[in-house]
């Protein structure tokens, strides 16, 4: 007979450790009406967030907010030269450095690294 192992999160198990201790002290009926009593407060904190999200940050998107589009501004910008000019590409990308061979480097003397 093969024998199978559940693998739990940490997260899972202070959940379920978390309900056992709540069912051991107070019951089932009040610990069901504790758990519906949170899940209506994470949906109002929800809506909420999103409320506020809608309410106060007018430009979702960056190409609509006013501090973007000043940047960018033709006449007085600092990025005058427009999104795919020099000066923009050099403060606002990133790129790539290849470091695989350091890390080859650092192995092979018997360094180990949590990767």
């Amino acid at each position: 007979m093969q024998k199978t192992t559940v693998q739990m999160t940490r997260r899972a198990f202070i959940r379920a450790a978390g309900l056992a201790a709540g069912y051991a002290l107070v019951g089932f009926h009040l610990t069901k009406d504790a758990l519906a009593a949170a899940l209506d407060f994470a949906g109002l904190r929800q809506k909420a967030v999103y409320q506020a999200d809608a309410e106060i940050y007018k430009s979702r998107k960056s190409q609509d907010n006013p501090m973007v589009k000043k940047l960018y501004d033709k006449n007085r910008g600092f990025l005058a030269k427009g999104p795919c000019g020099h000066k923009s590409h050099e403060l606002l990308h990133t790129h790539y450095q290849d470091r695989s061979a350091g890390v080859k480097a650092l192995k092979s003397v018997g360094v180990k690294l949590k990767i």
